[in-house]
């Protein structure tokens, strides 16, 4: 048996967008269910996001801490952000976080996890990348603003974050999924059997 999703569209027969908001909106679709009734279903609907695993020399990963208003915590994080631009290479959005959030460039780049953040109820699709042989981008540092503009920055043991991911001390999605996918990727194939950079994504096409 063959584990793997699969695509499938089930029948809309009328579609809503009740709310409209800077990135994203919320759309409410009447779909048809296998026994021919009609349900109502109400999503956020989402351009899509990228993030990054920078993992330096002495393996440590590059975090930010910031604060989530809808969960009122302020989050350990990897580099990441959304799809600005409909089409985006996502490597190329990848490569402007790093540096807009870390100030860090690197030569090395591999698909670690594509996944569907909370596909009941949103339709965001992130691709989680593994940066490695980092240096500091040249240049002035990007000028942050809003929630941005309290980040702390550190460089954490990956061991360290295994640990606390299964402690329960970690709860960012995107950090939990790159971690453990990193580890599980080490004592799988090795790192240099992961997708390129420029695997295809089907949530989320794009020009190379």
């Amino acid at each position: 048996m063959q584990v793997q999703d699969t695509p499938e569209e089930w029948r809309v027969v009328a579609t809503t967008t009740p709310f409209t908001g800077n990135k994203t909106s919320v759309r409410t679709d009447d779909v048809v269910m296998p026994d021919g009734s009609v349900v109502h279903r109400d999503y956020q609907v989402h351009p899509g996001s990228v993030a990054v695993v920078a993992l330096d020399e002495q393996d440590r990963v590059v975090l930010l801490k910031q604060y989530r208003h809808p969960v009122r915590q302020k989050l350990w994080e990897i580099p990441a952000g959304l799809l600005d631009v409909p089409g985006e290479n996502p490597l190329h959005a990848a490569q402007r976080e790093l540096y807009e959030e870390a100030h860090v460039k690197a030569e090395d780049w591999r698909v670690l996890a594509d996944v569907y953040t909370t596909p009941g109820g949103c339709d965001e699709a992130v691709r989680i990348f593994l940066a490695r042989d980092l240096s500091e981008a040249e240049g002035d540092r990007f000028e942050v603003a809003e929630e941005e503009a309290d980040m702390e920055l550190a460089r954490v043991p990956l061991t360290d974050l295994v640990r606390g991911v299964l402690a329960g001390e970690l709860h960012n999605n995107c950090l939990v999924v790159g971690v453990l996918s990193l580890m599980a990727a080490r004592t799988g194939d090795g790192l240099d059997a992961l997708r390129p950079a420029e695997a295809p994504w089907p949530a989320r096409p794009f020009a190379a």
